[in-house]
Parts: structure tokens; sequence; C-alpha cells
């Protein structure tokens, strides 16, 4: 009997120290997690804070209008430009002038050469030497011959008339979209007077307005990402290259300078959202 007592009391203490150590595990539970919980609320640092993001509307629009125009008066007798819009590339003709007029100069003026040459000679044998050996003439008997038979003066005019042949055939001097075609075939160019104007596509930009008070996110230098209706899965870079003043309506407006690429073009609507955080203030 007294070994079943001793049993029956060794079981019992077991059970109360198991008990008791239980509940010491309970109450430490508590001091674990509130130290974890400290721990997460850390605040981040400056380089793992999200950069500020926003999508607004805008446009893509060419940042110069370069006009095409011819340097001399003569009639258009060869126009490549059919209407706006139409894609030109640098360096392709686009118009030619008539050339007859100029050529017929160009003779003249030749003509005119060859007398100031054989007047030249002429002025060099009159001082005794030889037709064969004019070479033989001291630099400065030369300079004066030239001088006094004109040959000089023939010989720029025909080099200045047939440079201004070249002027005949106009070119592109830039690649982009006709616009604003202000002549036609067989109509007569006028020199400095525009015959159409080209939208540069190599330098373009995407315009947007923001209200006055959001006006701090769009910073001079913020990165944007630009995309499309057209290609809206493209991302394309640009940097905000000017604010403007606050309207009557309290809008500023924003001007971001785009590379270019194939698939952007003036005119397109744009969706931009900024990359960048602005500059933290001193």
């Amino acid at each position: 009997m007294n070994k079943y007592i001793s049993i029956s009391l060794f079981v019992t203490l077991f059970s109360l120290l198991t008990a008791c150590q239980s509940k010491g595990d309970v109450k430490s539970t508590p001091q674990q997690s509130d130290t974890t919980a400290v721990q997460s609320t850390k605040a981040p640092s400056p380089q793992e804070a999200p950069n500020f993001s926003t999508a607004i509307k805008g446009k893509i629009e060419a940042v110069r209008e370069v006009p095409v125009y011819s340097r001399i008066g003569e009639q258009i007798v060869m126009f490549a430009i059919e209407n706006s819009g139409q894609e030109v590339r640098k360096g392709q003709v686009v118009a030619r002038l008539s050339d007859a007029a100029l050529r017929e100069k160009i003779a003249h003026s030749r003509a005119k050469l060859e007398k100031a040459e054989f007047q030249y000679q002429a002025i060099l044998m009159g001082q005794g030497y030889k037709h064969d050996n004019l070479d033989a003439a001291p630099e400065n008997i030369k300079k004066m011959a030239r001088i006094s038979s004109g040959y000089n003066e023939a010989r720029a005019e025909l080099h200045e008339l047939e440079h201004e042949l070249s002027y005949c055939t106009i070119t592109a001097p830039i690649s982009g979209y006709v616009i604003k075609i202000q002549n036609t075939l067989y109509g007569m160019a006028q020199p400095g007077e525009a015959l159409f104007y080209i939208v540069d596509i190599e330098h373009l930009k995407v315009s947007f307005d923001v209200l006055e008070n959001e006006v701090a996110r769009y910073w001079d230098g913020a990165i944007l990402t630009v995309s499309t209706v057209a290609f809206p899965s493209e991302q394309h870079p640009a940097t905000i290259s000017g604010v403007g003043a606050v309207d009557d309506n309290g809008m500023r407006h924003v001007e971001a300078t785009l590379q270019p690429h194939p698939h952007l073009a003036p005119g397109m609507t744009a969706f931009i959202t900024v990359q960048s955080l602005p500059p933290s203030n001193p």
C-alpha cells in the first residue's frame, strides 16, 4: 500500500511542476512578440523610400518648325510636296527651280572671262613676254595685268553664277513632317520666302498642365516616363525642361524634353508618370 501511495504522490508533484512551467512560458510569449513589433516599425532609409508617382495626360509636340525656302527668285519646275503631313528625310530633294536663265548668264560670263583672259595675255606680250612663256613674267606684273584686263572680276562672276546654279535644287534641311505649304508646282519662288515648313521629329517635347499646388512634384530636371495611346506598353524617358507661370485658372504649364523614337510624333496624346523624387529641402 505504501508503494502505491508513493507513486501517487510522485505523479501529483510532477503534474504540478509541469503546470507551473507552462504558465511561465505563456507569460514570456507576449514580451517576445512586443519586441518584434517594435523592430518592424523602424523608419526606412531614404534609399528605401518609395519614389513619388503620379499620372497625368498631355500632348507630344515639336520643339521647332523649320522653314524650307529658296535663295533665288525662279519658277518651281518640280515640287515633291503633295500634302501636309507628308514625311520627308534630311537631304531629300523637295523642289527644283528653273535654271534656264542662270545657264544663259553662265554662258555669257564664260565668254566674258575668255575675253578678259585674251586681254591679260595681250598686256603681258605688250611688255615683251612671249605668248608661250607668259609665266616667266614676275608675279607683280601678272597681277597688274589681271586687274587691268578685268580677268579677276570675270572669273569671280563666273564662280558666283555656277554656285548660284546649285540653289536651283532645294533639299530638306531636316527630317520631319510637312506643314504650312505656301507654294505649288510652277509657282514663283521668292528669295527668303518659305515654300513650306517641316516639323522636326528628332527634337520632341511633351507638354501638360498641373494645378498650382502640385507643381512642387514637377521640379526642373525631374525624370518622367511617357506612354502613348498608340503604343501603351512602350515607356519613353523625358526630362522636365521648364515650368510656366500660374495662369488665370490656377494652372501651370510644364514641358519636358523627349528622347526621339520612331513611334513618337507631334500631336500624340501622352500619359506622364513622375519617376524621381523631388530634391529635399536643406
